[in-house]
């Protein structure tokens, strides 16, 4: 029988300070391809006690209001002034944006650069990740995770648990036993910021029976540890309590430390940017593996050049899981998906608005508005299978 072991996995609500940042960096990114799918975005937003600063570059024929869309977004978060320290009418706004670089811009223009179709936006390493652990083909921790505080905000907004404020942090620890299935949860750590009228045992009483027990449901069990607000207090919170920046929670954007991550973060930044446009190409790539029956978990590293179209390399890592021998499923990756930067834009039309709604959550695995992102699209699967298994 295979050895016990745990595995923990965190995510956090969307008033977290740095969520509000990637979701500023991504509203503004949104805006300016409402209204030109071709505008090339790279913005970092950081908070803190009242004030924001949105720098970066922007080349856009979009004429955007910024502020307006920090003001209207950090309202839409729930930072309005009945929390102490930041809201979105009395936060002092800074904008700092320029142009693309133009050495940067021919290298991702099609037909500008040294190559005839459009290169990749940097340099660097992108991985996808897909397991059948769970429906959503996410790991089990993570999955958890995300479910815990889109439950808190989901109570907050309904004013179900009206005390409760935007900022928060959920922590979900699983124990693994033979085949490595979960057997239960360890331990959950679930932290909220509150108002201060509200007593820790009613904080602690109520999370608990309307958030924690219906998201983990018959995980949980006698021997099941679970801290909630386990410092005593959290009344100070949001960016009035910490700093945030845009970018600085990517294992939360990700697989919650399952699989490798290539260190390029997601939001603000347009779909010519490979750490973007890269990544959910590779989801797409593994799920599609996964879900076609070719591996119980699946891997793939991409890595891109600046400028240069075609990926330098792809590799795939199934963990010993995989029903054929890895170098077929390679070979059927390589036949059956293009991974150019084009041909990701094209296959997944990610030149639409759509980059608000991934910056709360994770960007795999969940269905906003009742339909996938496209890179969560199961469409390959018979390609695949066609080429793997003959």
């Amino acid at each position: 029988m295979a050895k016990e072991y745990y595995f923990t996995s965190e995510s956090v609500g969307i008033g977290h300070p740095d969520k509000v940042c990637d979701r500023i960096s991504d509203a503004i990114l949104d805006a300016c391809l409402s209204y030109d799918k071709d505008s090339r975005v790279a913005v970092e937003t950081l908070v803190t006690t009242q004030k924001v600063v949105v720098s970066g570059e922007v080349t856009t024929k979009a004429d955007v209001n910024y502020e307006a869309i920090v003001r209207e977004t950090i309202k839409e978060i729930g930072y309005d002034k009945a929390v102490p320290g930041f809201d979105y009418v009395n936060a002092d706004i800074e904008v700092l944006i320029h142009s693309q670089s133009p050495d940067i811009s021919q290298g991702v223009s099609e037909g500008a650069g040294l190559y005839k179709e459009q290169g990749a936006g940097d340099q660097g390493i992108m991985f996808g990740y897909a397991t059948n652990e769970t429906a959503s083909y996410m790991p089990l921790a993570i999955s958890l995770s995300h479910k815990i505080v889109e439950k808190a905000r989901e109570l907050r907004e309904q004013k179900v648990l009206s005390y409760l404020k935007p900022d928060c942090k959920s922590q979900v620890t699983v124990l693994y036993g033979e085949n490595n299935k979960a057997k239960e949860l360890d331990t959950i750590v679930f932290s909220t910021h509150h108002a201060e009228n509200v007593s820790l045992e009613q904080v602690r009483k109520e999370t608990l029976e309307k958030i924690i027990k219906p998201v983990c449901g018959n995980l949980l069990t006698e021997r099941t540890k679970i801290l909630i607000n386990p410092t005593g207090r959290f009344v100070v919170g949001g960016p009035n309590g910490d700093t945030g920046l845009t970018g600085r929670k990517i294992i939360v954007d990700t697989y919650g430390g399952y699989g490798r991550h290539g260190g390029g973060a997601f939001s603000g930044k347009d779909s010519s940017k490979v750490d973007r446009s890269a990544a959910y190409a590779a989801r797409w790539v593994a799920k599609n593996i996964v879900a076609a029956g070719l591996a119980d978990k699946c891997e793939i590293q991409l890595s891109y050049a600046i400028g240069y179209p075609e990926p330098t390399s792809i590799h795939i890592e199934t963990f010993n899981t995989n029903k054929v021998p890895e170098e077929k499923i390679e070979q059927a990756v390589k036949k059956v998906f293009n991974l150019t930067p084009k041909r990701i834009n094209e296959a997944l039309n990610l030149k639409n608005p759509i980059y608000k709604k991934t910056s709360f959550g994770g960007h795999f695995g969940q269905k906003p508005e009742g339909h996938f992102f496209t890179w969560e699209r199961l469409n390959k699967i018979e390609e695949l299978r066609e080429v793997a298994l003959t």
